[in-house]
């Protein structure tokens, strides 16, 4: 397999059993002790072609892992539609129940996000303390949000066409806001202020109204929180947000890391003790969004799921 193109959008939970103490990952994509969740538009839990393939890559190298594949839906087009039209706050709701009830997770588990299941996992690790993660790995997460939507890959490109048009209108309208999940992580750099105060998803768990000091503590509880950034990525505008990173407030041009951010440097969520305790790792890869070789994979994703 030369590169493996994941272009999800469905939560894939999985657990990994091995030995006498139980390696558990979610992802929000999915895998026993695994938890797998991916997040790009317009794909399901359980494509063969995306998630799939990360799912027999992870089997392979860890042998009896378990892998449980969730899908928000009855249906895997339900599992797809629910991908662009459920309120996130509603998804992580339901996946947090599904964890809590999941005997085989109680122990803790490790967390694998791809694109925007990146955010919504660490929505799981902030809000859902129990059972406890361990490490999230976020492959090309927005974790600061977007502001644009430049190329939706395959055959949801139509369905992007229209997002866009809406976001650019009305993002942060209440309607907007509670039945389409990109608004929800839609973040307007030159209106601040809007995002801060109409955001119901993004703003939240970014600590943007306030510091809720459980979130805070349920994050830094994580061994390691790993980002994944895409350097010739064409999906994630700004791409920096996959490192934490976003545009300077007042403008859409210029971009600053994580450690320049006020949510870093005031530590409203913990991100600088963590950056300075090593539990941080920023990994960059050459290559489009999601587009990553098997032996990358291999090399830098399968040792924190061991």
């Amino acid at each position: 397999m030369g590169n493996v193109r994941t272009k999800v959008k469905i939560w894939l939970m999985s657990l990994e059993l091995m030995g006498p103490r139980p390696r558990r990952q979610l992802r929000w994509s999915g895998q026993p002790g695994l938890g797998l969740k991916c997040g790009l538009k317009g794909d399901s839990c359980c494509n063969p072609l995306s998630m799939g393939a990360i799912k027999k890559m992870v089997e392979k190298k860890i042998p009896g892992i378990y892998v449980l594949s969730l899908e928000i839906g009855k249906t895997l087009m339900e599992d797809v539609e629910n991908s662009f039209f459920l309120n996130v706050n509603s998804q992580v709701t339901t996946v947090c129940q599904i964890l809590a009830k999941d005997p085989k997770l109680q122990q803790g588990y490790n967390a694998m996000g791809f694109s925007q299941g990146g955010q919504f996992l660490r929505a799981v690790a902030q809000r859902c303390p129990s059972p406890p993660m361990i490490n999230l790995i976020s492959v090309g997460g927005q974790h600061q949000g977007v502001y644009g939507l430049p190329r939706c890959p395959g055959e949801s490109s139509h369905i992007c066409d229209l997002i866009r048009k809406t976001l650019n209108v009305g993002a942060y309208n209440k309607a907007v806001q509670e039945r389409l999940v990109q608004a929800e992580y839609w973040h307007d750099p030159i209106k601040e202020d809007m995002y801060r105060n109409h955001s119901i998803f993004l703003a939240d768990i970014n600590q943007e109204r306030g510091v809720n000091e459980s979130y805070k503590r349920n994050l830094m509880a994580l061994k390691k929180f790993v980002m994944v950034k895409f350097l010739n990525d064409s999906v994630v505008d700004p791409v920096d947000s996959e490192w934490f990173g976003f545009y300077r407030s007042g403008q859409a041009k210029e971009t600053i890391p994580l450690q320049e951010t006020t949510l870093y440097t005031q530590d409203r969520l913990g991100l600088k003790k963590m950056d300075d305790a090593g539990q941080l790792v920023f990994l960059a890869v050459e290559g489009d969004h999601l587009q990553l070789s098997e032996a990358w994979f291999y090399a830098h994703i399968i040792p924190f799921l061991e």
